[in-house]
């Protein structure tokens, strides 16, 4: 289920949908050209033109002439050229010229570089890697938002995609993983200083307070939807909705405005990028905050965090006792992290003990197991008519403590945050 490459199951799997390629602002500088390694490929990525006008084009790094690195290629003439004899690239991968053949000279004619379409979405260049003619964008909140009302960003992980994946299809863990010891403070994170709804009560005390929601799963038109609901003290219910995008994307979330769509996409067999689109059901979000806020634990160009494994995730004994469950710090990307690269590249399965609250770990592999035997559009989830997938709803709602009908209350709130956008449609499923 791991491997991605081409002709491996888990690798046609995920050429099925379109992946995230890179973040648009990592082609902002003086020159529009970057490397990318995606699904276990070489590839390089370039920007023709700005704004509404820009062309992507994504390539494979091997020039098709002698293989030198087109990610040292020259921008010139609306397409890359490779500095060792000249040849010319469009996006496409048509070759246009080959200068040092004769004048007069076809043979641009007959070559091409393997070439993927490549678009900008809100932040993201996003590149279909998949048979035939890729389809639409699905029709996700993070793609129908205007791009005002969206941030994106993203991290490497050193662990297989799956691993990533799955701690964001695990509502249990947030119990305890990310629990905070002592009283709220401005550090949390806005998804666990936040308080639920009107009740006055902080995220971080409900998910400390009761650490065994009852969870239930249920398909949905893009993968499944879990609903974890936690009784706080018999005053209410806190219901939470959160969604597997199948094959690698979730969605959550983050406060009563914001949610977070992720996708966990493979650089090859043993690491992946996170990319998130924050999305905003209310105020236009301020990118440049988010940004900061963020950026400084990465290192760049590669998004690779400050911490990890080197210097074991940060973790601090003294803080373990006092502060946090974890001892690692105040950022939950930390957390999850050492979460998921603390087994190591890739786990033995094998050696689980997946339990009753395992349910989203277990639906995700039973799909991906049914995809591998049949992987063709009318089958595989969300892919026959992307298009018409919207949401999914994201939400930390309240119900009464004798609701009778806990999902009434979460559609009904859900439906209420989105009646006065005119981007946000009702959700699909």
């Amino acid at each position: 289920m791991t491997e991605v490459g081409p002709g491996t199951p888990g690798g046609n799997l995920l050429r099925h949908y379109w992946q995230p390629a890179a973040l648009a602002e990592e082609l902002d500088g003086e020159r529009s050209v970057i490397p990318v390694r995606l699904l276990g490929e070489d590839l390089v990525l370039y920007r023709d033109g700005i704004g509404d006008q820009a062309t992507y084009g994504l390539l494979a790094r091997a020039c098709a002439h002698r293989r030198a690195d087109l990610s040292f290629g020259r921008q010139e003439d609306g397409g890359l050229r490779c500095p060792f004899h000249g040849w010319l690239f469009d996006h496409t991968g048509a070759c246009l010229e080959t200068p040092a053949e004769p004048a007069g000279s076809t043979f641009c004619s007959r070559v091409s570089q393997p070439a993927y379409p490549a678009i900008e979405r809100n932040g993201i260049v996003w590149a279909w890697m998949g048979p035939d003619d890729p389809p639409e964008l699905p029709g996700l909140d993070a793609f129908a938002a205007p791009n005002s009302q969206v941030f994106a960003f993203k991290g490497l992980w050193e662990c297989n995609w799956l691993q990533a994946h799955e701690v964001g299809i695990d509502p249990a863990h947030a119990s305890f993983l990310h629990r905070f010891l002592g009283p709220v403070e401005e550090e949390y994170g806005l998804q666990f200083r936040s308080t639920i709804g009107d009740t006055g009560v902080p995220t971080t005390v409900l998910m400390r307070e009761v650490p065994n929601p009852t969870l239930t799963l249920e398909p949905t038109a893009s993968g499944f939807r879990l609903r974890a609901v936690r009784n706080y003290r018999d005053e209410f219910n806190h219901v939470r909705i959160t969604n597997c995008i199948f094959p690698n994307a979730i969605t959550i979330p983050m406060s009563s405005d914001i949610s977070i769509t992720q996708w966990h996409v493979p650089v090859d067999d043993y690491s992946c990028y996170w990319y998130s689109m924050f999305v905003s059901f209310g105020e236009p979000i301020d990118a440049a905050q988010m940004r900061a806020q963020r950026i400084d634990a990465v290192e760049l160009p590669s998004y690779k965090p400050t911490t990890g494994r080197s210097n074991a995730w940060g973790f601090d004994p003294a803080e373990q006792r006092e502060l946090t469950y974890t001892g690692m710090g105040h950022d939950i990307n930390v957390h999850d992290q050492w979460a998921v690269e603390s087994p190591g590249v890739i786990h033995d399965r094998t050696r689980e003990h997946l339990s009753p609250s395992d349910i989203g770990i277990r639906a995700q592999r039973r799909m991906m197991l049914a995809a591998f035997d049949r992987p063709a559009p009318d089958t595989l989830v969300g892919s026959a008519d992307p298009a018409s997938l919207t949401g999914p709803a994201a939400i930390d709602a309240v119900a009464a403590n004798d609701a009778t009908d806990l999902d009434e209350c979460w559609r009904a709130q859900a439906a209420a945050r989105r009646s006065e956008l005119a981007w946000a449609p009702s959700i699909s499923d």
